[in-house]
């Protein structure tokens, strides 16, 4: 469990004390009126002590209250803009402006981040080199397998997926958007490749061809399955009839292949959760009266963007966008003319979230839109949810703003601003200030999914219940 805040900390001290010069006054008060005869000495001690009391209190408060102000706040920020540059990738200079009342700590503190930038700049300049040299190299191999008439995917001993290809999309993606660690199933009948499984067991061949009927139903494709890693993980290669599609970008993480099966979303770590980063554009503010016009979605795995997997889609809200709206984010009335309508373009959304975590920046706004139309849509988002305004204050506090682009420029992160207020382009951005964010995250004790949503209560008061 997490220890209580600084700030409750030293409200609970303040009030001790209080409540104990409190005592101490009332006990005075009841000695003197023990050694005073008659009835006519109680009531100026009645008042003595009603001054007393009220006064300890007036006092006391005042004193927590620039103790607040002045110290208690900018330390909690401190301490976030501390951990940010340690566990994050900030280089910016640290301002010691908001902690000068604590003397040469803002200083010291400005001076040790700005030596620790030195020493990362140095090191991201040998970690650039090698980043560049595995992408020219990644690329190389995606053009070679371009010419290859196979579509190829790899699949773990959980039947999680952890490598597909462009081919793959081409073939399988009719049948269910097609992610990393989505399960092989969604796409081909258990049933089949089962039993083609249990045959390559079984056969002591190198390889089974099998023709696996689509999980929908729509069709069949001829694959080759091959065991691979040894632990239970396998490969398809599948055959296609159309030409190659060239480029052909591999997405992968075999990390994914020692990922736990029966891992609870609670006690999964934040860099090892599966998220979908969304977002919403809509007619106006209110989630009760107004409709959404555009969603944008990004997946989120091991700690990284997936960035072959994105989910965007115009929505036509069935009334007129107000021209207020369409000066945000330049959605206008001809451009969703021909638009699916809610029940379409969010059912098709649900689909690409699956099971995952949803992350959102203020996600009651955009939910609160979402749960209001699942009866059209035919399903509900229930998914557990990640909010970054609630994380950006269990960082750095309520006493700093927590918008997405504050948080953003305290993270480091580099904001487009020809994709801000489009769907896709806010859910990048969240995305990436998560990714961010987590390490910092993690350096202050909340590491997993459950230590998440425990720190996020604390700071509910900043936005509507979640589940509400």
């Amino acid at each position: 469990m997490r220890r209580l805040g600084l700030r409750l900390r030293m409200a609970a001290f303040f009030a001790a004390l209080a409540l104990g010069a409190m005592a101490a006054a009332a006990l005075g008060l009841l000695v003197a009126h023990g050694r005073l005869d008659g009835a006519d000495a109680l009531s100026p001690l009645i008042v003595a002590g009603a001054i007393a009391g009220f006064g300890t209190l007036g006092l006391t408060a005042l004193i927590w209250l620039l103790f607040d102000e002045n110290v208690a706040r900018p330390l909690v920020s401190l301490a976030g803009e501390m951990r940010t540059r340690a566990h994050g990738d900030v280089t910016a200079p640290l301002d010691p402006e908001p902690v000068r009342h604590l003397g040469d700590l803002g200083p010291a503190a400005a001076a040790l981040a700005e030596r620790l930038a030195r020493a990362r700049g140095e090191a991201d300049g040998v970690v650039a080199r090698a980043t560049a040299r595995l992408a020219a190299e990644k690329a190389q191999l995606s053009a070679i397998l371009s010419e290859i008439p196979v579509g190829i995917l790899a699949v773990g001993p959980t039947h999680r997926i952890t490598l597909y290809d462009r081919q793959c999309v081409h073939l399988l993606g009719g049948v269910a958007p097609l992610g990393l660690n989505r399960s092989v199933f969604n796409y081909l009948d258990r049933a089949a490749l089962t039993k083609a499984m249990a045959a390559l067991a079984t056969g002591g061949a190198r390889f089974e061809d099998a023709e696996l009927p689509m999980a929908d139903g729509s069709g069949a494709v001829r694959a080759r399955i091959r065991p691979i890693g040894g632990e239970g993980g396998y490969l398809l290669a599948m055959e296609i009839e159309s030409d190659p599609i060239a480029e052909r970008p591999l997405v992968f993480d075999f990390d994914l292949i020692d990922r736990p099966a029966d891992r609870q979303v609670a006690d999964t770590p934040l860099s090892g959760l599966c998220c979908v980063v969304f977002d919403t554009e809509t007619t106006g503010l209110s989630p009760e009266t107004d409709e959404i016009v555009q969603i944008g979605a990004v997946r989120v795995l091991n700690g990284r963007r997936i960035e072959a997997e994105v989910f965007e889609t115009l929505v036509n809200p069935g009334r007129p966008i107000p021209p207020s709206s369409t000066r945000v984010h330049g959605i206008d009335d001809a451009a969703v003319a021909g638009a699916p309508d809610i029940a379409h373009s969010g059912r098709a959304f649900h689909r690409f979230v699956g099971d995952s975590v949803l992350v959102a920046h203020n996600a009651p706004f955009d939910l609160g839109f979402l749960r209001r139309h699942e009866a059209k849509i035919g399903a509900r988002f229930d998914n557990p949810v990640l909010d970054t305004v609630l994380l950006s204050a269990a960082v750095w506090g309520e006493g700093v703003p927590h918008t997405l682009d504050a948080i953003a420029e305290r993270l480091g992160v580099r904001l487009d601003p020809a994709l801000r207020h489009t769907a896709t382009g806010d859910a990048v951005a969240t995305a990436d200030v998560l990714l961010h964010l987590i390490p910092v995250l993690e350096a202050a004790g909340i590491r997993s999914f459950g230590d998440a949503v425990a720190a996020m209560r604390h700071h509910q008061r900043l936005l509507p219940d979640l589940n509400g």
